[in-house]
């Protein structure tokens, strides 16, 4: 038996605005219910991407990184975005007393940074989103986990314009 790779793509990011298009394009591909883990190095624009996607979303408020609370909802028209901080979460099983996989509903999106603290106790990734930093900008490579986040990852354009 052979192992295909995941699927994946890279897209370089120039600038900040590029990391919030990308956070844009990726809400208008998300394909309810998923789980996305955001990865990266502290000030890769994780919260930006999150920031973005809500907006996309329909999101109006400040979207605040819930690094201390862990959780931040955010109940839009299409259904609940649950953004998950894990990177000062002290040992993974605290998860499973917030309830983290009761929150994958039929019509949740789960977006989590740092998802390697939360290891056995998410929900398993559609997709993939590492950022790192690249030159004067950052890059993002973006991998399918599951055939649902394949579709979304087809979804995606191959370059993202930048905003008329």
């Amino acid at each position: 038996m052979t192992l295909r790779p995941a699927p994946m793509r890279t897209l370089d990011l120039a600038d900040t605005a590029a990391t919030e298009r990308l956070g844009a394009t990726l809400a208008t591909v998300l394909a309810r219910p998923c789980c996305v883990w955001l990865e990266g190095d502290l000030g890769a624009g994780k919260t930006t991407l999150v920031r973005a996607l809500l907006r996309a979303l329909g999101h109006a408020g400040s979207v605040k990184s819930p690094t201390y609370t862990l959780i931040e909802p955010y109940e839009l028209a299409a259904g609940t975005v649950y953004h998950l901080d894990l990177y000062r979460l002290a040992d993974p099983e605290e998860l499973e007393f917030l309830g983290v996989r009761e929150l994958a509903d039929a019509s949740s999106v789960l977006l989590v940074e740092w998802p390697a603290r939360g290891a056995g106790f998410l929900p398993v990734a559609d997709l993939v989103v590492a950022l790192a930093l690249h030159g004067d900008g950052r890059r993002a490579r973006i991998e399918a986990r599951t055939p649902r986040g394949a579709v979304m990852l087809q979804a995606l354009p191959d370059k993202l314009e930048p905003a008329a």
